[in-house]
């Protein structure tokens, strides 16, 4: 059986990195959620290693290369992102059944808050900037796909009644998002994905990137734990209250339960959560 731990995924980094001349000497791991994100100090690289969110992606390689090109894309325009590695190949790689990119390491910056203002007029320039993006991508891909590939995944997980639930649940915000027109999105721009580092705040983790109403992010923003994101909303020019929103931020519920869920496979302790979280998903839908 493959070992899927978190060491193998930075060997598998580091072990990427050292074939094309890089040595990590002192591997830290920044991150070990959704991804295992790992600095590959000294160098200044991190490699971005899909473990949770491959579950979700019949091809987690695909989805590290859109990325890369969306990144590239938005980088070269000046758009304030964190960049692809340019010490090294970016990838997308593949070592020992893992999927593995790597990315410029931003510098922390003197501590300060992402404000709501700050994070709503990012995004309203993140999708100026991504509206010339010239590649393909997926439509409600992130949104819709990666969900419904989940469930199949949960058969065994979850009870008959709780998945014809969800799949419901899916299926409504899939009717009612294709009916809205569809622009590129970053795909999970909550604060979170909003770095601080020496110069600005930088934008992060484009993996979900795909086309989809610009009221998916928003929904993201709103959604942040982190910041006022009605505030947020506000700021970007859009209306925290509006049906699009709405729509977005019912889709945006489903999706968030059912990717806890998957996640609680890897990490049993996060089970309670995530269970916490599906039966306020239930209670909502009545």
């Amino acid at each position: 059986m493959r070992d899927t731990s978190t060491a193998a995924a930075v060997g598998a980094a580091v072990a990427l990195a050292e074939e094309h001349g890089l040595r990590a000497r002192e591997p830290v791991v920044l991150k070990d959620s959704y991804n295992v994100r790992v600095h590959l100090r000294p160098a200044p690289v991190v490699a971005r290693i899909p473990t949770v969110t491959a579950l979700g992606r019949p091809d987690p390689e695909e989805a590290l290369r859109r990325e890369l090109e969306v990144v590239s894309y938005l980088h070269r325009q000046g758009t304030p992102v964190v960049p692809p590695s340019a010490l090294l190949p970016p990838g997308p790689h593949l070592r020992d059944g893992f999927a593995v990119s790597f990315w410029e390491y931003a510098e922390p910056g003197p501590p300060q808050e992402v404000t709501p203002e700050a994070a709503g007029r990012a995004l309203a320039a993140l999708h100026e900037a991504l509206r010339g993006f010239p590649g393909e991508l997926p439509h409600l891909g992130a949104a819709l796909d990666e969900p419904a590939h989940l469930l199949r995944l949960l058969t065994d997980d979850l009870t008959p009644g709780v998945l014809d639930r969800l799949r419901e649940g899916l299926a409504e915000s899939g009717a009612r998002l294709r009916a809205r027109p569809a622009v590129p999105v970053h795909g999970d721009a909550h604060a979170g994905n909003l770095i601080a580092a020496e110069g600005g705040l930088l934008w992060n983790d484009f993996e979900e990137s795909m086309s989809a109403p610009p009221g998916w992010d928003l929904a993201c923003l709103l959604r942040s734990g982190r910041i006022d994101g009605a505030a947020a909303v506000r700021a970007y020019g859009a209306d925290p209250a509006s049906p699009e929103l709405r729509d977005c931020l019912a889709a945006r519920a489903v999706q968030g339960v059912i990717w806890m869920l998957a996640r609680a496979r890897r990490f049993p302790d996060g089970r309670p959560a995530a269970e916490d979280a599906l039966r306020g998903w239930l209670r909502a839908r009545g």
